[in-house]
Parts: C-alpha cells; structure tokens; sequence
C-alpha cells in the first residue's frame, strides 16, 4: 500500500461543452483527506499532513474483508445539513477534539469519492468511471452520489445554498500530486453591493499603494436607524489600473476614525486606512458565514449609480 498519496487538483472553470464524457460531483466546503485502511486506519492530507488524530470519527470507517486507500473530504455540518467551512475551522488544529469537547459540538464526516486501491491493486490508472464503480460497491461506506453534467445540477447546488460542483472526465485516471484539467471545479458565485470603508496597505508587488478593501453594509436597528458593520475585506478581482484609480479617490477620502458602528477584529483593523463610506462597489462570493461575512469575495468594480445608505444587509 503506497503512503502517503498526494490527492489529485482540479482546476476553476466551467461546465465543459462536452457534457457526456464528464460527471458531477457536489463540491464539498471541507477538508481534502486521503484514508489508509488495512489492518490500521491513517489519514492523510495534502503534503502528507497526519490528520488521524484531529478526526477520530473516521477511525471509526470499516471496508470489512477489503484493503483500500479512499481519496474524500472532512465535512462539518450546519444544522440544514449543509457543509460548513466555518464549522471546520473549529476541528482544523485540534489534535485532542475529545478533549475539547469537539466530538460532540463541532462532529465531522468522511465524504469518500474516489477509490485509488484495493486488495494490493493500485487502481489511479484506472478510468474515473471504473473507480467509481469499485467504490460504489465497497460494503460499509457512504458514498455520495454523482450526477450527470448538466447545468440543472449546478442550478440545484445553487439552490440549496452549495458551494458548487467539480466536472470529472469519465475516462480520466487518477494523477497524485496535480492539478489536472480532467477535473474541473465549477463554483456558485453570487453578487452583492458593498460600501467601501477603509483599505489596507499592498505588500510584495502592491507595496506602497493599495491591497485590500474593508467593506460594509448597513442594517436595521429595532428602534430604528441603520449602523454600518463590517462584512468582510476583499484582495482579489482588481486590474493594475483599478487599484491606481482607487488608491487615488480612498485618499481623499480617508478620515481619522473607522466609520464602522462596531470594532473590527485586531488583525483586520491593524493598520488599516479609515474613508467617509461613501463608495459603493460590486463583489462576486461563494456564501454568507454565519457571522455574516462574505466568503471568497472578488472585486468586480464601483457602482456610482448607487447610494450608500441602500447597500443593506
């Protein structure tokens, strides 16, 4: 038995056009996990990270009769059933959770959606379809399904507030340690108007002008009124021309105070530049965090046909 195994990558795109040689898998919002079961039970993550400790509940995984390795992803779940990566955060560097009391607050499960050996058969130069089927048929595991490539997949992903779909060639063999454009991950984006209420200063390349904006939205207060919160800051999305013009407007609009109704966090506020929130932009994101902050946001540009004050949360 080969160990460890670096798992297979896949790369951002879209739905291929060639929608009959590939199927759907859901895009699970976890942890990447190679599983060893033999006589014993090891987990691995990428670089060969040993993860067996930080979750015992897989320790609990039987193929009864059957020696394999299982490529998947660590899950946590809301209280919808929906994989939540901010869940996960709480197990991710705990390497007691019974300890903690984790087992029982934050409990996890093993998506297994790949088979790369069995009984002393290396299987990764198998075609994806063959493997899946192997899988399929291995006693004792909950396999997810996959779907046929079909945009209604994605749209039901959509739907139920999922973080997308990756698109897998049916013919591909399975390639340790690469990014592969066999495999495709298609994610849910979303849009949303944001208030621009500070920056934060470049580093390496950005050096000396802008890397980040701190956005904001506002809310509802019971006895009325509006305050200004903080959801979240965004680094991505940006052309050399659009962080020149926009260093060049936020500094003339910088004020000596954080406009935001409530404290940041230290390690977002930690030198930070404060403006007159007076600029409204577009971002794509995956989700909303229970903490009401965008997840993987990208700029898309400035919106001046909007006004600050409607930018609601």
């Amino acid at each position: 038995m080969p160990y460890p195994v670096e798992p297979m990558l896949a790369v951002p795109g879209i739905l291929p056009a060639d929608a009959a040689n590939y199927a759907l898998e859901v895009k699970w919002d976890g942890i990447r996990a190679i599983v060893y079961l033999d006589r014993t039970i090891r987990v691995t993550g990428r670089k060969g990270t040993d993860f067996t400790s930080r979750y015992p509940e897989i320790s609990a995984l039987r193929v009864p009769g059957h020696e394999v390795i299982l490529d998947g992803e660590v899950v946590a779940l809301d209280p919808l059933g929906r994989p939540s990566f901010e869940l996960l955060q709480r197990r991710m560097h705990i390497t007691d959770p019974a300890g903690h009391g984790l087992l029982t607050l934050v409990p996890v499960r093993y998506m297994p959606f790949d088979l790369l050996y069995l009984d002393g058969a290396n299987l990764t130069h198998l075609p994806y379809a063959a493997r899946r089927e192997l899988l399929a048929g291995l006693p004792g595991l909950d396999v997810p399904p996959n779907f046929p490539c079909d945009p209604d997949v994605v749209a039901a992903t959509r739907a139920q507030g999922l973080e997308g779909v990756v698109a897998k060639r049916l013919d591909s063999p399975y390639r340790p340690g690469l990014r592969s454009p066999a495999w495709v991950k298609v994610k849910n984006l979303r849009e949303t108007e944001v208030v621009v209420g500070g920056w934060r200063p470049g580093k390496g390349r950005r050096e000396g002008g802008l890397g980040s904006l701190l956005l904001g939205k506002y809310t509802e207060l019971p006895g009325g009124g509006a305050e200004f919160v903080f959801v979240g800051h965004v680094g991505t999305g940006f052309s050399d021309a659009a962080l020149d013009e926009l260093y060049r407007v936020l500094r003339a609009l910088e004020v000596p105070r954080s406009p935001y109704s409530r404290p940041l966090p230290r390690e977002i506020a930690r030198n930070a530049h404060w403006v007159r929130p007076e600029l409204v932009g577009e971002v794509t994101f995956t989700m909303w965090t229970e903490e009401h902050r965008l997840r993987h946001p990208a700029w898309r540009g400035l919106r001046p046909d909007k006004i600050p004050a409607e930018v609601r949360l």
